[in-house]
């Protein structure tokens, strides 16, 4: 049963547009503004994944400030070459690019950031010098189609961004995929084994739906209260579930780690579960979502702390299952 997928905005499927001598397109990317951006705004990332399908690029000169130049050289997959300068005019830190193409064909290319729940929209104009200009850059160089086909490479990029800095730990479960998808959809089997060892439920409650949250209260073995919560984004029962992870105070505001003041704020963690006879596959994968560099810096250093304390939950979830399966 599928309970709800994540909608992807139909009004922005990264399909070229055109309207008199401007080119339009706009697409959702599942990453948050600040890295969305950091792939535009830096060499090392650019380099990566501009122009369209099978063509590579060198960037000779980026000066990344209004006013300063960006060179590079597109190598197309015949070996041709093509020359490219830019200047830019107009940057808002993770809002806005702006630059004018100034080697043929002339025009000058808008790009703004704008963000969606955590996930980024990018809108981007390119404005020729002419009707008759757009239309031969079209007829000649396929320009609606490289720029879909440049909007499909950053996106396979910001992926790889995402997954090169996440954590991920698997586990094989003794038990059927509806059941433990069950202990992790019920708040009163969540209870019994979701957390550190050793710490105990208060309360906790539980709406399960895209948007809706788990917001829970764990004491610890030295009487310390915990609030934490999971809001969940994309629920595909019983296969997958996406989700927000933070802790929190009572009213549900996030809060910082109680004992890593550096620990991001948010991050996202996306379960999976996989059928395997009797048994499931459970892989979790959880990376530092709106973080600063510093919060990021903290959450790559401590991927063994993590795996250390998610071997101790999944031993209580081990044997919670072998109790209800008796």
């Amino acid at each position: 049963m599928t309970v709800k997928s994540k909608a992807m905005d139909t009004q922005h499927n990264g399909k070229a547009k055109r309207e008199g001598k401007e080119l339009f397109i706009s697409r959702v990317f599942d990453a948050p503004v600040e890295l969305v951006y950091k792939a535009w705004s830096s060499p090392e990332h650019i380099s990566q994944w501009w122009g369209p399908t099978g063509f590579t690029n060198t960037i000779k000169i980026m000066d990344f400030r209004p006013g300063g130049k960006w060179e590079h050289v597109l190598h197309g997959p015949d070996g041709t070459d093509y020359r490219n300068e830019h200047v830019f005019k107009e940057i808002v830190p993770n809002s806005r690019i702006v630059y004018t193409h100034v080697s043929y064909p002339k025009h000058d290319m808008e790009a703004d950031f704008i963000p969606m729940d955590g996930r980024t929209l990018l809108k981007i104009k390119m404005i020729f010098e002419s009707v008759e200009q757009l239309d031969n850059v079209i007829h000649v160089f396929k320009a609606d189609e490289g720029l879909e086909q440049n909007l499909t490479k950053l996106n396979k990029y910001i992926t790889t961004m995402t997954q090169e800095k996440s954590f991920t730990i698997t586990r094989e479960l003794d038990a059927p995929r509806e059941l433990v998808y069950k202990v992790w959809t019920d708040p009163e089997h969540l209870a019994k084994w979701w957390g550190p060892a050793g710490f105990t439920f208060v309360t906790s409650k539980l709406d399960l739906r895209p948007g809706g949250m788990f917001h829970y209260c764990m004491r610890s073995p030295d009487g310390q209260e915990m609030w934490g919560k999971f809001v969940y984004r994309d629920i595909v029962a019983p296969e997958r579930i996406e989700m927000i992870v933070s802790f929190s105070d009572k009213d549900a505001n996030n809060v910082r780690h109680p004992w890593a003041p550096t620990w991001p704020l948010e991050q996202l963690s996306v379960l999976t579960l996989k059928e395997n006879g009797n048994k499931t596959t459970l892989t979790l994968t959880g990376s530092a979502y709106n973080a600063t560099e510093e919060e990021q810096k903290t959450f790559d250093e401590n991927h063994h702390n993590m795996e250390q304390g998610f071997a101790g939950t999944f031993m209580q979830l081990d044997a919670y299952l072998a109790e209800m399966q008796k």
